[in-house]
């Protein structure tokens, strides 16, 4: 072999060795980030979507200046405040009339103008009260005007109120100090716990004096038991009278009811991202996607909520929101035999917990921050209060194949655009979801997970709910969530029509000797509110729809149907002296006559005086009329609870998701989403493995890379104190 040959061949080999280096050193490298533009729609809103935006941190510092410098009397940060003091209780967006935002959306009218509300406690007056103004114009105010007398008839008694955080800390130091130390020895028995683990000690405080000193405790419970006070308590344990059962103290970590993993990480699980950048944009409070286009929002007391709806540029609805989560528990314990839990009272937008990415959403989703001014003179920022992603749901919106005389497929990806926020409630997280679908449908659904409330399982506890550990009764609760839907279909004006099925007798024409059953379509339009509101346990025709005035293309009237998804349990018996201020869960529908002085369902002051209910949804119900007017839909959905072993360590979303959607009904002259650029057709004859014949053929080219995900970070543990 000549010396060019060995010198060609040396070459080659040098040529090998490295090509192997190279891969031997790239082997378990990361694969390459994937590049690409994010292609965010077109958003034409030009800013009229801030007609319904959050208050700003400018604004809510300008309107607690003007409330101090213009109210003539002191005011002292809510969270150090004394029941005797005057206080900010919260602040939040005044929603402007509808008309005059119809006027300034459609008519070219001027736009309205922007205002808060500004909730005050005057426990520093000689008639104490909860007082509301309407703070004005923003962002630099110059009047302010009581609406309280005005929204609810009068003013709000002191008592109503919302209880403050300083003041559940003050009542915590009134039973540290002056309480617990009347009975030393039964209190070496450990008295922590939280949720899972009851130690059958309750305490009835009467905080209803504004002087703290004159608090007193009205009843003790232990273990079965009621004591006039603690120091009868000690007595009866000091003489032997009553037996003590140790309830061990909790692990630091909580044991049975850690939610610590009990196994190690492992393969990683499967994530979702955009091959070519997300498919919707978001400017402001403004989103856009695809077909769709909403303005939304976040309510201090009420959470979610979403304005302007609309679809191919037409308003399918006005208004999309939460109105309360009501929670009512059965057990042998007074404290749990007694809770009713309105979460709005507490404040479901307040308590909207930072989202953890790539779990409570999509890593790759769209985190927004809010701002809110509560229990404060100082407003807070939720990191990442709501997540906005679109998600391949696994399943397509349709398909077919056709095996029969031609040979095809049709299908579509069923994607679809989620706005999701979580809210902690004490023991519970809701997951409050809006979903908008290709084919022009809206999905509202909730998913209720987090910590069960237990008891201490003491007697006949097993008659209210299953045990669950040693000393803990899972106790048995109904959900119910309200919302309301204001829809414009097809315009303002809409009538409510119910279709539904029964079966005829008829003969058959062929054979008249030969009887068929056969279904025919029922039709019937409901004239008023009182033929509108359904109870729970009333039957309800299967098809309701706002119909439009105007037809499609088939001559039916143009329509949304409301369809809910609920598995709720026994209402209060309206016989209840309570009942009047949860009334709206009367009804799994509800339809009355849109009013601007009938905004929500419930009131915030419901909740510790329930006797008096400061706003009853039944008084909505008063038979008006609603042929072609602007109807609001109440929607009430919801679920019974039995908790059970498996609700430990907490509670899991599967089967515990209930909500409603707006489907479009012949409101279309086809279905819109054949438009989407989203569909897959390929015919026997064609070569659907090419990318310009099935889009789908292309996605393993597409996605031989990893998204560039922003780094993980989690702001959920600042601002926090312990109580």
């Amino acid at each position: 072999m000549n010396m060019k040959a060995m010198l060609i061949l040396l070459v080659l080999a040098l040529a090998t060795i490295f090509a192997l280096v190279c891969v031997l050193l790239t082997r378990g490298r990361a694969p390459s980030i994937c590049q690409h533009q994010r292609l965010e729609q077109e958003d034409t809103d030009n800013g009229q979507s801030l007609v319904f935006a959050d208050l700003t941190p400018e604004e809510m510092v300008q309107v607690v200046r003007y409330l101090q410098e213009n109210l003539g009397v002191p005011l002292v940060d809510a969270s150090r405040a004394l029941p005797s003091d005057n206080c900010i209780s919260y602040i939040d967006m005044q929603v402007p009339a509808k008309a005059e935002v119809l006027q300034f959306l459609d008519g070219g009218g001027a736009r309205p103008t922007r205002e808060a509300l500004a909730v005050l406690y005057f426990g520093n007056q000689p008639d104490p009260n909860v007082t509301e103004y309407v703070v004005g114009p923003l962002p630099t105010p110059t009047y302010h005007r009581d609406v309280t007398v005005q929204k609810y008839g009068g003013k709000v008694p002191y008592h109503r109120r919302p209880t403050l955080a300083v003041e559940y800390k003050q009542i915590a130091g009134f039973l540290r100090s002056q309480v617990f130390p009347t009975a030393p020895s039964f209190m070496h028995q450990n008295v922590s716990g939280f949720f899972l683990h009851p130690v059958g000690l309750e305490v009835l405080v009467d905080h209803s004096s504004l002087d703290i000193s004159q608090w007193v405790v009205s009843r003790v419970f232990y273990n079965g038991q009621y004591y006039r006070d603690m120091a009868q308590l000690e007595s009866a344990y000091v003489q032997g009278r009553i037996s003590v059962e140790k309830v061990k103290k909790a692990p630091r970590d909580g044991d049975f009811s850690s939610m610590k993993p009990r196994a190690p990480p492992a393969t990683m699980f499967p994530v979702q991202y955009e091959l070519q950048g997300p498919r919707y944009s978001i400017r402001n409070n403004h989103v856009v996607f695809q077909a769709w286009s909403f303005a939304f929002g976040m309510s201090v007391n009420t959470g979610m909520r979403l304005f302007d709806i609309r679809y191919q540029g037409e308003r399918i609805a006005y208004e999309i929101s939460v109105q309360e989560a009501l929670s009512v528990y059965g057990s042998n314990c007074p404290g749990g035999m007694s809770t009713r839990y309105m979460d709005g009272s507490f404040g479901i937008g307040r308590f909207s917990s930072p989202l953890v990415r790539g779990v409570d959403c999509p890593y790759s989703a769209t985190y927004v921050d809010v701002h809110y001014l509560a229990q404060s003179q100082v407003s807070r920022i939720g990191k990442n209060a709501l997540c906005i992603f679109e998600q391949n749901l696994g399943s397509p919106l349709r398909r077919h194949y056709s095996n029969l005389q031609s040979f095809y497929y049709g299908g579509l990806v069923n994607s679809a655009l989620i706005v999701r926020s979580i809210a902690t409630l004490g023991n519970y997280d809701y997951v409050w979801d809006f979903i908008f679908y290709q084919n022009g449908a809206i999905e509202a659904k909730v998913q209720a997970t987090g910590y069960m409330s237990s008891s201490f399982l003491h007697g006949d506890g097993l008659r209210y709910g299953n045990r669950v550990w040693e000393h803990t009764l899972g106790t048995i609760h109904t959900h119910s969530i309200n919302y309301k839907v204001d829809l414009d279909v097809g315009g303002v004006k809409n009538s409510l029509v119910a279709h539904d099925m029964a079966f005829e007798m008829a003969r058959a024409p062929w054979s008249p000797e030969q009887q068929i059953e056969r279904p025919r379509l029922t039709k019937k339009v409901l004239d008023t509110e009182d033929q509108a509101a359904f109870r729970h346990q009333s039957k309800m025709p299967r098809y309701i729809y706002f119909a439009a005035n105007s037809k499609n293309k088939w001559g039916h009237q143009r329509g949304y149907r409301i369809q809910i998804v609920s598995f709720a349990g026994e209402h209060v018996p309206e016989t209840s002296s309570m009942e009047r201020a949860i009334s709206w869960a009367r009804y799994k529908l509800a339809v009355t006559r849109r009013k601007e002085e009938e905004p929500t369902s419930t009131s915030i002051y419901n909740q510790n005086d329930p006797w008096t209910p400061t706003v009853a949804f039944a008084d909505f119900i008063n038979n008006e009329t609603i042929t072609n007017e602007d109807l609001v839909a109440w929607v009430t959905t919801g679920f019974l609870h039995i908790p059970h072993s498996e609700d430990i360590p907490n509670t899991v979303t599967v089967g515990n998701s209930v909500g409603f959607l707006l489907r479009p009904y012949n409101y279309y002259d086809l279905d819109p989403s054949i438009y989407s650029h989203d569909g897959v057709f390929f015919t026997s004859e064609q070569d659907f493995t090419a990318c310009e014949i099935n889009s789908v053929a292309c996605l393993p080219k597409k996605a031989s890379c990893l998204p560039n995900f922003p780094p993980f970070t989690y702001d959920g543990f600042q601002n926090m104190s312990r109580l």
